[in-house]
């Protein structure tokens, strides 16, 4: 394994690609408190995680414009309410043309409202449960978001806790190019250990930067490859 980059060395890079700091820092995401994700209801949980499901390998805006219709066809995403459709009715779900046509993704706005409830009897409520998980290891909310709930492996966990605030790095093509060329992770990216290196390496940048891991995972990306943020 090599020595880590200075975080220094990786912003400097960084706005020297994008043209300088004030427009890099421009371009860095918003993180919210613990308090403050701990404001959202079960409802607004499951709506974000069963758009970013469907956005998944499908152009974001189709999915964003068919929402409301979604919306009104499961209840405005009430755990208690998506957990009384019976199978027949997610497949006619499924079938709307109003609606996406695809009965995996539907099935798992309804597996989702079931972990839902699950973390909710243990920990309260998903918002509390996600909003105490450390960041020093949230790529272990990634594997309990995997595990316990449906089609949120891959990049689908992280990308809706960033679409909800919670504070976490991406895999992004670029950052595993990144690391990958800096002989920083010597196992797949879907493994615990390769997890297991990649968040120490990010512990690392935080601890030297006192960023958020959001910050600097978009800073990396600023700093390489074709900036897929």
């Amino acid at each position: 394994m090599m020595k880590l980059e200075a975080f220094d060395d990786i912003y400097a890079r960084a706005c020297e690609r994008k043209g300088g700091e004030a427009h890099l820092e421009s371009l860095l995401p918003q993180s919210l408190s613990s308090d403050e994700i701990m404001q959202y209801s079960d409802a607004e949980l499951l709506s974000a995680m069963s758009m970013q499901v469907f956005q998944s390998g499908f152009v974001w805006k189709v999915v964003e414009a068919k929402w409301p219709a979604y919306q009104k066809a499961f209840f405005d995403f009430e755990p208690s309410k998506v957990m009384l459709l019976s199978p027949e009715q997610l497949q006619q779900r499924a079938e709307d043309p109003q609606l996406i046509r695809h009965l995996a993704k539907t099935q798992a706005i309804y597996d989702n409202a079931l972990m839902i409830r699950d973390i909710m009897q243990d920990h309260g409520s998903l918002a509390r449960y996600i909003a105490l998980w450390p960041t020093e290891e949230i790529t272990g909310l990634w594997q309990a978001l995997k595990r316990q709930g449906s089609r949120l492996g891959g990049n689908t966990g992280p990308y809706f806790l960033r679409r909800i605030g919670k504070d976490t790095f991406l895999l992004t093509e670029d950052i595993k190019g990144y690391l990958l060329v800096h002989k920083l992770v010597d196992a797949g990216f879907s493994s615990k250990t390769g997890l297991a290196q990649v968040q120490a390496a990010f512990n690392h940048w935080q601890q030297s930067s006192g960023r958020s891991m959001a910050e600097i995972s978009r800073i990396i990306a600023c700093s390489v490859g074709d900036n897929r943020l």
